[in-house]
C-alpha cells in the first residue's frame, strides 16, 4: 500500500503553522511540558464557535483546514483522525461538574465536547462533509492507525483524497498524573539540551499534525508514504531489527537504500535505549535525527516526526537542529521513523521521495 503526502500542517510547540520557514526559528523553553504555539483562530473558525471550543479542538480544526488550503482541496474523501486521551479539558471539566451539582441540571456542551471524536466530527460540520469519518484510540499508535484505514481506503478504491490527522492535548491535570507515574522529569531543563540531562523522566508536549493523503502524486506532492507497521511489546530489550527488516523486505529495499533514521527518542534514558542499540547496531552506517526536544512527548507525536520526514523530502534539507551533532547530511530520498511510546507501543513509517 502507497499513498502520496499533498500537503501538511502542524500546530506544535515550535513555529511550524502556516507560512514559516521549516524549522528555521526554533523556540527553547526552560521547563518540564512544551505548550503549543497558537495560530490566530479567527482565521479558521467563525469567532462565535471559538468560544465553545476548547483548546484541542481549536487546534485540530485549524491544522486540519490549514492542510486542506495548502492542497486546494474543498471537500476530503474521508476525515481520520487519531487521539490517545481525546477532549481532556472538556472530560475534566464535566467530571468536576458532576461532583459540584451533585449530578443534577448538568450543563450539556461538555459532555458533548468530551468525546474522542469530537475533532473529526468538528471538521466534518464546519466542511459539511457527510463522507466516511472515523476516529481512532489506540494509545501510543492511535495516529499509525488512522493512517493505517487511510491506506486501506485508498488501496481499495474508496477515496482519492483523505484528511489524516493525529491530536492530543496537555492539560495541568493530566500533567500532574503522567509526571507522578514517571513519565515526565520533574525539574526544568532546556528542551534544546534534553538529551544531554540524564535524569529520569521527558518533558510533555501537545500538538496536532495533518496530512491529505493522495492515490497518485501531482507537481505539489511533498513525498510519498510508502508503508506502516505497528507491533505491540512490553520487553525494555525488545530488539525490534527483526520487525525493521521485515518491512524493508516488504518492500524490496534494505537498510543501505535508507538515507535518514528518524527516531522517537525522548531523553529518558530507559526510554532512548532501543534507539541507541540501533544506531550502533543495524543502522551503523545510516544518519539518525530526533523531534521530540522540539515537540515534547505525547501519544501522538509522531504526527510531527512525520511532518517533518515530508519536508526534509520536498525541501531536501536536514535541519541542524535535529540533529545531536552539527553533520552534514545529504537530503534523502527515503527515511524510516521508529518511534516507541513508553516501551510498548512501537510503530515504522517508511517515507520516500516521489
Amino acid at each position: 500500500m502507497k499513498a502520496y503526502i499533498r500537503s501538511t500542517a502542524s500546530i506544535s510547540a515550535q513555529n511550524t503553522f502556516g507560512d514559516t520557514g521549516f524549522l528555521t526559528d526554533v523556540v527553547e523553553y526552560q521547563s518540564t511540558r512544551l505548550k503549543a504555539i497558537e495560530p490566530d483562530y479567527k482565521e479558521y473558525v467563525d469567532p462565535k464557535l471559538i468560544r465553545r471550543m476548547s483548546h484541542v479542538i481549536k487546534m485540530g480544526v485549524a491544522a486540519a483546514k490549514e492542510c486542506l488550503n495548502k492542497a486546494g482541496i474543498t471537500m476530503p474523501d474521508a476525515i481520520i483522525t487519531g487521539t490517545a486521551f481525546g477532549i481532556m479539558e472538556d472530560t475534566v471539566t464535566f467530571l468536576t461538574r458532576i461532583v459540584e451539582m451533585q449530578e443534577e441540571m448538568l450543563p450539556p456542551t461538555s459532555f458533548i465536547q468530551s468525546t474522542h471524536n469530537t475533532v473529526a466530527a468538528q471538521i466534518a460540520l464546519m466542511l459539511q462533509c457527510h463522507n466516511y469519518n472515523n476516529t481512532f484510540v489506540h494509545k501510543g499508535i492511535s495516529f499509525e492507525s488512522a493512517l493505517l484505514d487511510a491506506l486501506m481506503l485508498i488501496n481499495e478504491g474508496e477515496g482519492e483524497n483523505i484528511l489524516v490527522g493525529g491530536i492530543d492535548e496537555m492539560i495541568d491535570a493530566s500533567f500532574k498524573v503522567l509526571t507522578r507515574l514517571g513519565l515526565y522529569k520533574r525539574r526544568p531543563v532546556s528542551n534544546l539540551a534534553l538529551f544531554r540531562e540524564q535524569s529520569k523522566g521527558t518533558i510533555g508536549g501537545e500538538g496536532a499534525s495533518f496530512f491529505v493523503l493522495s492515490k497518485q502524486p501531482n507537481a505539489h506532492t511533498m513525498a510519498g508514504l510508502c508503508g506502516i507497521k505497528t507491533f505491540y511489546d512490553e520487553n525494555t530489550q525488545l530488539d525490534v531489527s527483526d520487525q525493521i527488516t521485515a518491512l524493508l523486505d516488504e518492500h524490496g529495499l534494505t537498510v543501505k537504500d535508507l538515507g535518514l533514521l528518524i527516531t522517537g527518542k525522548n531523553g529518558a534514558p530507559q526510554n532512548d535505549a532501543p534507539y541507541e542499540r540501533l544506531k550502533t547496531g543495524l543502522f551503523s552506517g545510516v544518519p539518525a535525527v530526533n523531534y521530540k526536544h522540539l515537540s515534547g512527548e505525547y501519544s501522538t507525536a509522531s504526527g510531527f516526526a512525520l511532518w517533518v520526514a515530508a519536508n526534509i523530502i520536498s525541501q531536501k534539507t536536514v535541519p541542524v537542529v535535529l540533529q545531536e551533532r552539527a553533520d552534514m547530511i545529504d537530503p534523502p530520498k527515503k527515511i524510516l521513523i521508529y518511534n516507541h511510546y513508553q516501551n510498548k507501543y512501537h510503530s515504522l513509517m517508511l517515507v520516500s521521495a516521489c
